[in-house]
């Protein structure tokens, strides 16, 4: 009985044709002993009707049980008024089924095979992850992510980029993130390193001629996780040759724009936005800001430079900011829901929040007291505060007075969004490239500079000369493209003249020079053979479909994703070597001692 038809396909034209399908029996209704079963494979459904007059179908109904593998042959018939299920791509007609195979038959699954299942605790699914992926809702997200990745290498490939594949196995850059370290047997002692990018054999193909590249790179980072982290992801992996920021600028917005039309049939309006790192803090207090809606910070310093107010006085002549933003129509928030903001500023070294409500015709505030009536109408007029209104400030170094507000600014817009006095419209595409990164941060606990980006990042070239003087001054070619309060990705122009990246190594980032040597000797060696100029960037791709298919977490987008301790639960993943796999390893284990249980 091999299949005809996908149960998605047949229509009203299909008629009175004799069919074959199979799949998965979605849902059994007994109307009087005739069945109605929905049938269920990868496209859609089909409804197949069993007659009981039929004995040799009626000998087999009790084995038709939801989620069992049926194929079935039978005559296509059209469905007339009210039978009619306009709902239905196949609502048209239904299949009488005039004989069947039972291939499968499925135990009771252990939870709903509908969207219910969503409200199931999420270990539980991912130990029946294959259950969980049947479900059409999931299915359509794998699809989502095939569009996605085939619309990717189609635009690729009409751009003349080459796609190769580079080593799994890399050797331990201990600078960046945590590591998966994979020891080597026929080199005892030696690990490898799973990739956290394929950054620096994208470069090497660069010298190497290949010119445009690019990769669906599974890369690997054994960090504490989130909603958005897992320990694997796959990224999309870009460098070419002879280019500057203008061309790559021009052809990712060609690619996002490709790939919204081809997966969502959304036309994508260019060029993208831009703004310097500088701007995104100041006035949304993150490098990654949220455009569809505004809330911007504004620096309050000239108000309240002579301020009878100790605090924020204080804050300005130490050289630092006060920073505010007007959370409009939010002045009815909760004692709760304040403290939460209170909590979410403190975990970013505030020592409270200052705030002034304005309510029925008066502003309410601690810190009223200490302000003149000059301050207030500054301030009035500045924020633009109506009654219903709430400011909330932050005093600091700059930086960090723009953080507390920036993440004040998204919790409160939340806030607003649940009162329904704010729209967040997660089909508002508001792309932004956020540019003129700092090239250096200056690490206070090792008493060196990093940097910001990686140390492969070309100095914006009229501030190469401050690499001696001000290393913090410097700006990198560095951007980041940035959706809705997301990073899609980022990237850079890269250093190309074997010089310059190892005075970068060595006299700004102090790294020792036989550690230079041994990471990055053969690149250093590799430059001196005519690398041309180069630069490029990477995509989360399981971010960017998660926010094509409208979800929240990557873990919905990735066919066995791992939970938040890093397990794979279907699997049992990971799990415990033998002591000859240790010994062939040449490796002891060394666990922690397990706590004994506390007494009562």
């Amino acid at each position: 009985m091999k299949r005809t038809h996908n149960c998605s396909q047949l229509r009203k034209a299909d008629a009175g044709s004799t069919v074959t399908l199979s799949g998965w029996v979605d849902s059994v209704r007994d109307h009087g002993g005739i069945l109605f079963v929905d049938l269920r494979d990868r496209e859609g459904l089909t409804q197949i009707v069993f007659d009981p007059a039929n004995k040799e179908l009626e000998s087999q109904f009790g084995s038709i049980k939801p989620e069992s593998v049926i194929s079935v042959s039978g005559k296509v018939e059209e469905r007339i008024g009210a039978t009619v299920n306009p709902n239905l791509a196949t609502g048209e007609i239904e299949v009488h089924a005039g004989a069947l195979k039972i291939l499968n038959v499925s135990k009771t699954p252990p939870f709903p095979m509908d969207d219910s299942a969503d409200k199931v605790g999420e270990d539980l699914r991912m130990t029946y992850r294959y259950l969980d992926l049947r479900r059409s809702s999931n299915l359509k997200l794998l699809k989502l992510r095939h569009e996605t990745s085939r619309s990717i290498r189609n635009y690729m490939d009409e751009q003349s980029f080459l796609e190769v594949e580079t080593p799994m196995l890399f050797k331990s850059t201990p600078e960046g993130a945590r590591e998966f370290l994979v020891p080597s047997r026929m080199n005892p002692g030696s690990f490898y390193a799973l990739p956290q990018s394929p950054q620096q054999y994208k470069q090497m193909l660069m010298v190497a001629g290949v010119e445009r590249y690019y990769q669906l790179a599974r890369c690997f980072r054994d960090e504490d996780l989130r909603a958005d982290r897992q320990p694997e992801f796959t990224q999309l992996d870009i460098e070419l040759s002879f280019i500057d920021r203008e061309d790559m600028y021009a052809l990712i917005e060609g690619l996002m724009k490709r790939v919204w039309k081809d997966v969502l049939d959304v036309d994508l309006e260019t060029p993208f936005l831009r703004m310097s790192y500088f701007d995104a803090m100041n006035r949304f207090g993150v490098d990654k800001p949220d455009m569809r809606f505004g809330m911007e910070l504004l620096d309050c310093a000239e108000i309240f430079k002579n301020s009878g107010f100790k605090v924020f006085k204080s804050v300005i002549e130490s050289g630092g900011a006060v920073k505010a933003i007007n959370a409009k129509g939010l002045a009815d928030l909760t004692q709760g829901e304040l403290r939460n903001l209170e909590d979410a500023a403190k975990s970013l070294g505030a020592k409270g929040l200052a705030f002034i409500k304005s309510e029925g015709g008066e502003w309410k505030s601690p810190i009223l007291k200490f302000f003149s009536d000059e301050e207030k109408a500054a301030l009035k007029e500045q924020l633009q505060i109506e009654d219903g209104d709430i400011v909330f400030f932050a005093a600091s170094e700059w930086e960090q007075a723009c953080t507390i507000l920036g993440r004040v600014r998204l919790d409160a817009a939340q806030l607003l969004v649940k009162r329904e006095k704010l729209v967040i419209d997660p089909a508002d595409w508001k792309f932004l490239w956020v540019i003129e990164f700092p090239l250096m941060a200056y690490d206070e606990e090792s008493g060196r500079y990093v940097a910001s980006h990686h140390p492969f990042t070309a100095p914006v070239e009229e501030d190469l000369p401050l690499l001696d003087s001000d290393p913090k001054a410097v700006r990198g070619q560095h951007y980041d493209l940035v959706l809705n309060g997301v990073e899609l990705g980022g990237g850079s122009i890269r250093i190309h003249q074997p010089d310059v990246q190892k005075k970068v190594f060595e006299e700004v980032l102090k790294i020792e020079p036989d550690v230079v040597e041994s990471r990055f000797g053969y690149m250093l060696k590799a430059f001196e053979y005519g690398a041309p100029p180069h630069g490029g960037i990477a995509f989360g791709l399981d971010r960017i479909v998660t926010i094509l298919a409208k979800r929240h977490s990557i873990r919905d987008v990735i066919a066995f994703p791992k939970n938040q301790k890093g397990q794979e639960m279907m699997t049992a993943s990971p799990g415990v070597a033998t002591e000859k796999q240790l010994r062939d390893l040449h490796i002891k284990l060394s666990l922690p001692k397990k706590e004994a249980p506390k007494s009562e």
